[in-house]
């Protein structure tokens, strides 16, 4: 599991205060200061959530960004395009691996940059994914 919440620095309170990056024991969690007291809310649910918004984002546009990625790493061709495309239609294995792993700060920094932002309740209920670059996100809780 990772040592830190996935989205760590991209989560803020509905106040838009960002969250703290904790840990509840050996697991992630994220830290929400509810008037003083310092609410721990698992990372896991929380994290959950954004990653199957992401894969709504994703479902049904494989194709064109498979390309779009191709072309961003200089390997436009048709063999590599299919690659990308496989691993976006079985996204949720490469889902299951970041929390093996992590999300780079790298990745995490640039989505910051392009606007990515999650707004969740002091009880860590989603209330907005942002995706950023200009596009509206959908709202929910679980």
């Amino acid at each position: 599991m990772a040592r830190q919440p996935l989205f760590a620095g991209l989560v803020f309170d509905e106040f838009d205060r960002p969250l703290e990056a904790g840990s509840i024991g050996s697991e992630p969690a994220y830290i929400i200061n509810d008037a003083g007291f310092r609410r721990h809310i698992p990372a896991e649910q929380i994290d959950r959530f954004i990653l199957n918004e992401m894969k709504k984002m994703i479902q049904g546009n494989e194709g064109f960004l498979s390309e779009q990625a191709a072309k961003m790493i200089g390997a436009d061709d048709l063999f590599s395009r299919a690659m990308i495309e496989n691993q976006l239609k079985h996204i949720d294995k490469q889902f299951d691996m970041l929390f093996e792993v992590g999300v780079p700060e790298d990745m995490r920094a640039y989505l910051g940059m392009s606007g990515f932002k999650v707004l969740v309740d002091y009880h860590g209920q989603v209330l907005e994914v942002r995706p950023g670059g200009g596009s509206e996100g959908g709202e929910g809780g679980e």
